[in-house]
């Protein structure tokens, strides 16, 4: 047992000596195994500290209070989820209606007695910058309660104190041009407020917002805007609680508010939900219907298993050949100890203990990285999700079992290496002969059958119960085989040397002369590559279905600019004019209303002496489902899922009368739209009508009715008759199937409409844009228009946003630092293992430009093995875990079928989607790097090669 002990003593003494004195190998194989560790650590740290916990986020959204109340906008008792974040009304959607009055005391009344209550109150409204104006959101609350605790940080300067004092988010400064110190007005007042400290808000860093003291701010802007002809501030109210029992806002006191129609957040009932049964809720509504589908959440933990999976495998991958390259490197060492009487076991102790001391310098040395890295990045992390962290959580297990893997790592790694020093005898360890090996022929096959099986299992685990895991283990599997592939493959590139020139041609032939080195050093980054393709993929493809479930209001950088204030209908060309000089505009589509009454009237005005102008649907073209009297309810389950398939359902449910439906334009509305059919635009051009809706055309003709009494046209309807009105039918011309109007429904052109005696007034103007506006464009356009004092409406159509997944941001981030780090580590390794051939090519008067070249090949070849194979090797599991999406949707979609809240026949849309753009960058990028990193770090003037000492 001592002599034991003595001998690991020595061992690791000799290899703790043996790392010091070949500072540059250790380093390198420290590398190795720390790389994968900062990344993991970074990951672990990254996630767990920007998880919020349940409290921090009650703390963000009610501060220091126990609940927070706010009416449910249906003014009916409700039932609620205990978290609040799902409600219906007593006896479900199907028997709701709605109050003829509200009841704007409600909310009030609800308070429970002897409570310390805040009110918030919201809105918003065009504030002047140094630009232009800006939408800002409003905000009136004591600032100084204790209640608000959480719910802000002052940034800098003080709260507001009294009437005409504000502070403002650090997003408003920096959007609006404005610093601590500023005044701010709405335009159309002469209130001025001074900004008098700047705040966050923890869980929104990009809100443009102002806060002032109660009764300072909301309802004086809303008289002053009202008395300057402009749209007022419309506020609304919540009420932070705080209760004087001692088990704070409980789940009796929710139902009792639920009762009078009002919904609760409350802290005590958040942190402990009742059980089920006591929700009336879920008594009423399946609570299916009111949680998210599993399916996300078994993706993100696909996701997680399948990366850490990959780079638990590629660690060993790293690790394994920079253990055999310091072995071989370290040989003569090893043949002294056996000549001077140690024997195998001390042999194979030294070259463990190498791993066990790397392995431990790497935990550390790797976890430290990993720490600082995420402190480091933090900031701009925050800054990119707009999210506060909760705080920096180290998990001392998690990070101790993320090290203690590097020192496991350290000796698995050494493992094989230990074995193969100790068999080498001692003569051909002095002497530095390798010896000749044949190839392993059972290899290849162990790694097909590995690649085959693997693949079957990870496509097994899409249809599974244990999906993540199944198509984890299954991924690594094929990956394993794929690797047990590696030196066939590195032959099978060798053939392509024939057509090379001089120097890749060396390369590459060192690379297939070498395979002990190069295939685990191709291993290395194919492991690597894989993990950052397979999250790549995954996300391009989560991005790609987004993408198509997006729903875009116009065509893609369009937009319509309208006048809202219906007496400003004169004042349409001059924001037309400030609309083109502003903005870069590539087209301009003017466009006008149809007016019944005055020219001031709109299809909304209840004026006296205004009507509107409706398209008028069919009756036999309408949908039987919202004809009946009392709706869906009126049909048995199985035909109102038939009717559900009508193509006449498929429209919109209720027979709208927007301003917009009809509009009065020529053919350029329909290159605004995107509308690209020849014959519509032959159309406009002769004078026709085009419809963009075949619901309101029959027998090629649509029917525009004129209302003069819109009251009597609502009570009509509400009784499913006819209302009142003169009726102008017109022949049109019906776009094809898959035309977007865009809702735009029917386009007159101006002389048919002024032949068919229909009265217009301006409108506004559809337009498409060069390029995306900057908020400073769009702030200087409201300006101009703030000027005019018109009240205009912007829409402009930005596209899908893109989604900052904080999970998915540090598995990317973590891939690509490794994928980079592993090619650049591998590829050095393997220059180190060669050094002995630039010295031969010293010798024989190579010239500096060609060792150069050689090194760089070497590197570059390396890499680019590594990332094609790679690549290969990544898009299984991402292929894998979307199959497992697939199928969970599927089935939230036969349950919610079968429940009635989908509709039947839905399609599941999960494509698999290969990012080419990011597969391109590796292939090209990685290895180019790896190349010129080895050229220019290659010595120009190599020291010859000369006898070792006997």
């Amino acid at each position: 047992m001592i002599s034991w002990y003595h001998s690991w003593v020595a061992a690791i003494r000799i290899a703790r000596r043996d790392a010091w004195r070949s500072k540059g190998r250790s380093v390198l194989v420290l590398a190795m195994i720390a790389l994968p560790i900062v990344g993991v650590s970074a990951a672990d740290l990254t996630m767990r500290s920007a998880e919020l916990s349940v409290e921090q986020e009650l703390q963000r959204r009610i501060g220091a209070a126990d609940a927070e109340l706010s009416l449910s906008r249906m003014n009916v008792p409700i039932y609620q989820s205990p978290d609040g974040n799902r409600y219906a009304p007593v006896g479900g959607y199907d028997s709701y209606e709605p109050p003829k009055e509200e009841n704007p005391q409600l909310l009030q009344q609800s308070l429970p007695a002897g409570a310390d209550v805040v009110k918030d109150s919201t809105g918003h409204a065009k504030l002047r910058t140094t630009h232009g104006l800006l939408d800002t959101n409003l905000r009136e609350i004591d600032t100084h309660s204790p209640l608000v605790k959480g719910r802000f940080t002052l940034d800098r300067g003080r709260l507001p104190e009294a009437a005409g004092e504000v502070i403002a988010t650090t997003a408003f400064l920096k959007e609006s041009g404005y610093f601590v110190g500023s005044s701010v007005n709405a335009r159309g007042t002469n209130l001025e407020y001074k900004i008098v400290g700047s705040y966050e808000l923890p869980s929104a860093l990009q809100e443009v917002q102002l806060i002032a003291q109660p009764g300072t701010l909301l309802t004086p802007l809303d008289k002053a805007l009202q008395a300057a002809g402009v749209s007022g501030v419309r506020a609304d109210d919540v009420y932070l609680v705080k209760v004087s029992g001692a088990g704070g806002f409980t789940w009796n006191m929710v139902k009792d508010v639920n009762g009078k129609g009002v919904l609760a957040i409350s802290r005590a009932v958040t942190l402990d939900k009742p059980a089920d049964s006591e929700v009336p809720l879920y008594a009423q509504e399946p609570k299916e219907q009111f949680e998210a589908s599993g399916s996300t959440h078994a993706v993100e933990m696909a996701v997680l298993a399948t990366v850490v999976g990959l780079a638990m495998l590629e660690i060993c991958l790293l690790a394994g050949p920079a253990f055999a390259v310091g072995a071989r490197r370290s040989r003569r060492q090893l043949g002294l100890v056996g000549a001077n009487g140690g024997d195998r076991r001390h042999i194979r102790a030294i070259v463990l203990s190498g791993g066990l001391v790397i392995g431990a310098a790497a935990a550390v040395v790797g976890t430290a990285i990993g720490i600082a890295l995420t402190l480091g990045l933090r900031p701009l992390l925050e800054e990119y999700l707009g999210l506060r962290w909760g705080g920096f959580e180290l998990r001392p297990l998690e990070l101790a079992a993320i090290a203690l893997l590097a020192v496991v790592t350290g000796l698995l790694a050494a493992i094989v290496p230990a074995i193969t020093a100790s068999r080498q005898t001692v003569l051909a360890s002095l002497t530095g002969r390798r010896g000749v090996r044949r190839a392993n022929r059972v290899l290849p096959v162990l790694g097909l059958i590995a690649v085959a099986g693997g693949a079957a299992i990870a496509l097994y685990g899409t249809v599974s119960e244990m999906g993540s895991l199944v198509v984890a283990g299954g991924s690594a599997i094929a990956e394993l085989g794929i690797v047990a592939l590696t030196p066939v493959l590195v032959g099978l590139f060798g053939r392509l040397g024939r057509w090379l020139p001089l120097s890749p041609r060396l390369a590459l032939r060192d690379a297939v002369r070498n395979r002990g080195r190069t295939a685990p050093a191709v291993a290395a980054v194919l492991a690597a590559v894989a993990g950052t393709v397979a999250v790549a993929t995954y996300q391009h493809s989560q991005d790609v279905q987004a993408r198509h479930e997006y729903v875009a209001d116009l065509p893609h950088h369009s937009g319509l600019v309208s006048v809202s204030d219906n007496s400003s209908y004169k004042d349409v060309p001059a924001v037309r004019e400030a609309l083109s000089k502003e903005f870069s505009l590539s087209l301009r589509a003017d466009v006008e209303r149809l007016v019944v009454g005055k020219p001031g009237c709109d299809a909304y005005s209840h004026e006296a002496g205004c009507g509107r102008a409706e398209v008028i649907v069919p009756k036999d073209q309408r949908c039987p489902l919202y004809e009946s009297e009392h709706g869906p309810a009126d049909f048995a389950p199985e035909r109102a899922k038939e009717l559900r398939k009508d193509w006449r359902c498929g429209q919109a449910r209720n027979r709208n009368f927007a301003e917009n439906n009809a509009v009065v334009a020529d053919e350029k509305l329909l290159t605004a739209l995107a509308v690209t059919d020849p014959g519509a635009v032959a159309a406009l051009k002769s004078g026709k009508p085009v419809s963009l809706d075949k619901q309101n055309v029959k027998d090629g003709k649509v029917t525009i009715r004129l209302i003069t009494d819109p009251e009597a046209a609502d009570n009509a309807r509400s009784k499913r008759e006819e209302g009142p009105g003169e009726d102008k039918v017109l022949p049109v011309y019906q776009a094809p199937d898959g035309v977007k109007g865009w809702g735009v429904k029917l386009i007159l052109p101006a002389a048919t409409a002024k032949a068919a005696g229909l009265t217009t007034a301006p409108f506004g103007s559809y337009f498409a844009l060069d390029g995306a506006p900057s908020s400073k464009q769009r702030q200087k356009l409201d300006g101009a228009l703030d000027t005019m004092g018109v009240d205009a409406r912007i829409k402009i159509e930005q596209g899908y946003p893109g989604d900052n997944s904080i999970e998915m941001l540090a598995l990317a981030l973590f891939a690509g630092l490794v994928t980079i780090g592993a090619a650049g580590i591998a590829t050095g390794l393997a220059q180190a293992d060669a050094e002995a051939d630039l010295k031969t090519l010293a010798a024989v008067g190579a010239a500096p430009r060609v060792r150069r070249t050689l090194s760089g090949f070497q590197c570059g070849v390396v890499a680019l093995m590594g990332v094609v194979l790679g690549s290969a090797a990544g898009i299984l599991p991402a292929v894998g875990l979307r199959l497992t999406q697939a199928r969970e949707m599927e089935r939230f979609i036969e349950r919610g079928t079968a429940m009635g809240w989908t509709s039947p026949g839905e399609k599941v849309y999960v494509p698999i989607a290969v990012p080419w753009e990011t597969l391109g960058a590796l292939v090209i990028l990685v290895p180019l790097g790896a190349a010129l990193l080895a050229a220019l770090v290659t010595r120009s003037s190599g020291a010859l090669a000369r006898r070792a000492a006997g």
